[in-house]
C-alpha cells in the first residue's frame, strides 16, 4: 500500500512538473508575441489599407470571396452601416435560383470581359459571377456571421430585399448549391476543375467560365466552405425559424462524405479531386501527389480533422514551403502542375505555386485553437517580415525568387494578416 502511495504521489508530482513547465514556456511566448512591434506595425497598416472596399489596385469590384475575409477588419474602421450597405449589395443582385455572384462594381468600370448581370434592386452597379468557383454562396453567408459576432447587429437576418429577407436569401443560396451544384452520387458539392481554391479552369481560354471544355469534380475547398456556411447559417438563425431543408443533416452528410471520399487516410492529405466526366490531365499524370494547401485549411476550419491530423497537414505544408527559398505554409499547392498538364497557368505563377499569405494566414487561428501557438508564432512570423520588406500587401509571391507579384493593396492579405495577428494577442493575453 505505501509503496503503491509513492508512485501514486511521484506520478502527481511528474504531471504537475509538466504542466508547470508548459505554463511558463506559454507565459514566454505570451510575453514575446505581446512585445513584437511588427504586430502593431502590420496591424495599424492593414487598417490603413481596409479604408477600402475593392480587392487590391488591379480591382475595381468588391469581391465577396475577398470581403469575407477582410470583414472584421473593415467594421474597425468603418461605421457598421457602411460594411452592412456592402455586404446588402450581393443580396440586392442574387440570381432567381439563389446564386451569388463574385464580384460587383460601379456600372461604368464594368469592362472586363464578364457576362456582367443588372438589377433594378442595384441601380447603378453591375455584377459577375466566376461561373468555375463554387464559393460565392458560402462566402457571403460566412460575412454575415461575421458582421453579426462583431457588431451584434441581428437586425440584419430581417432586413427585406425584394420581398424575401436576408435569412430567407442565405438560404436560398445553401438551397442554390444543393441543387445545381450536387453529385448526387457522391453527397459532395461540386464545380470545376480548379487549383485548389482558385478561379481558373485549366484548358486555354477564358478560363472562369463555363465552356464546352470544363471538367466537373469535386474538391475539398468547396466542400468545406459549404460546411462552414451551413453551420454558421444555423447559428445564425433564430429560435423558431422554420428551414426549407434539414440543413444540420445535409453538413453532416458532405462531412461524412468528405472522409470517404476526399481524405486519403493512408497520406494524411486530401486528394485534389474526384471526377464526375473524365479528367482534362493525361493517364500518365499522378494528380494525387500534390498538396492542396488553401482547401486543406479551409477543412481544417469547418472541423473536418482530428487533433493528430491538423498537425500532420500542418508537417506536410512545411515539408513544401522548405523546398522552395521563398517560401511559407501559403504555397497553394506543391509540387505545381506541369504546364503540360495546366496551360492556363504555368508552375510558380499565380495560383499554380504561388504563395498566397491571403491564405497561408488563415491557419494560425487553427493551430492556436488546436494548442499549437508556438507552431503558429512561428509560421506567420516570415509573412510579417515579407509585407514589411516589401512595404506592402501583395495578392501572391515568387517562391523562386521572392518577388511581390499580382495585385498591390491587397485587402485580402491584410485582412487574413489582421485576423491572425488578433487570434495570436488574444491567445497572447490569456497566457501571459
Amino acid at each position: 500500500m505505501k509503496k503503491r502511495l509513492l508512485i501514486s504521489t511521484a506520478l502527481s508530482c511528474f504531471i504537475f512538473s509538466i504542466a508547470g513547465a508548459q505554463q511558463s514556456s506559454n507565459k514566454a511566448l505570451a510575453g514575446k508575441i505581446l512585445a513584437d512591434i511588427r504586430l502593431d506595425t502590420v496591424q495599424a497598416k492593414a487598417l490603413q489599407l481596409l479604408s477600402g472596399f475593392s480587392a487590391g489596385t488591379s480591382y475595381s469590384e468588391v469581391w465577396i470571396r475577398d470581403f469575407n475575409t477582410f470583414i472584421n477588419g473593415s467594421l474597425k474602421v468603418h461605421p457598421k452601416k457602411e460594411v452592412k450597405t456592402k455586404l446588402l449589395m450581393f443580396f440586392r443582385i442574387q440570381g432567381q435560383g439563389g446564386d451569388i455572384v463574385d464580384g460587383v462594381v460601379d456600372s461604368a468600370k464594368a469592362s472586363v470581359g464578364y457576362k456582367y448581370r443588372y438589377s433594378s434592386l442595384l441601380p447603378g452597379w453591375a455584377a459577375h459571377k466566376n461561373t468555375v468557383e463554387t464559393d460565392q454562396e458560402s462566402s457571403l453567408i460566412q460575412a454575415v456571421k461575421k458582421y453579426i459576432d462583431f457588431t451584434g447587429d441581428q437586425s440584419i437576418l430581417n432586413e427585406c430585399i425584394g420581398g424575401k429577407t436576408i435569412l430567407q436569401r442565405m438560404e436560398a443560396a445553401l438551397a442554390y448549391l444543393h441543387k445545381d451544384r450536387w453529385s448526387e452520387k457522391y453527397g459532395l458539392i461540386t464545380g470545376a476543375t480548379t487549383i485548389d481554391w482558385g478561379d481558373v479552369q485549366s484548358e486555354n481560354g477564358w478560363g472562369v467560365a463555363i465552356n464546352d471544355k470544363t471538367k466537373w469534380a469535386l474538391d475539398i475547398y468547396d466542400n468545406a466552405m459549404f460546411v462552414k456556411a451551413v453551420q454558421d447559417f444555423l447559428a445564425m438563425a433564430p429560435r423558431g425559424y422554420k428551414a426549407q431543408t434539414d440543413w444540420k443533416a445535409v453538413a453532416s452528410k458532405v462531412t461524412a462524405n468528405v472522409r470517404k471520399y476526399l481524405w486519403d487516410a493512408a497520406a494524411q492529405k486530401y486528394i485534389p479531386h474526384i471526377y464526375l466526366d473524365g479528367s482534362p490531365f493525361s493517364s500518365d499524370f499522378n494528380e494525387k501527389e500534390i498538396l492542396y494547401t488553401g482547401g486543406s485549411i479551409c477543412a481544417i476550419i469547418a472541423g473536418f480533422n482530428t487533433p493528430a491530423e491538423v498537425l500532420e497537414i500542418n508537417k506536410q505544408m512545411l515539408a513544401a514551403a522548405a523546398k522552395e527559398k521563398h517560401a511559407t505554409i501559403g504555397i497553394t499547392v506543391y509540387p505545381p502542375y506541369p504546364e503540360k498538364q495546366y496551360p492556363n497557368m504555368k508552375p510558380y505563377s499565380y495560383q499554380n505555386g504561388g504563395d498566397w499569405t491571403w491564405f497561408g494566414g488563415r491557419m494560425i487561428a487553427p493551430l492556436i485553437i488546436y494548442g499549437h501557438p508556438q507552431e503558429a508564432y512561428a509560421e506567420l512570423s516570415p509573412m510579417l517580415d515579407r509585407m514589411l520588406a516589401n512595404k506592402g500587401f501583395f495578392e501572391w509571391y515568387d517562391v523562386q525568387s521572392g518577388a511581390p507579384k499580382g495585385s498591390g493593396d491587397f485587402r485580402g492579405e491584410a485582412g487574413v494578416l489582421y485576423d491572425a495577428i488578433t487570434a495570436l494577442r488574444q491567445w497572447a493575453a490569456k497566457n501571459r
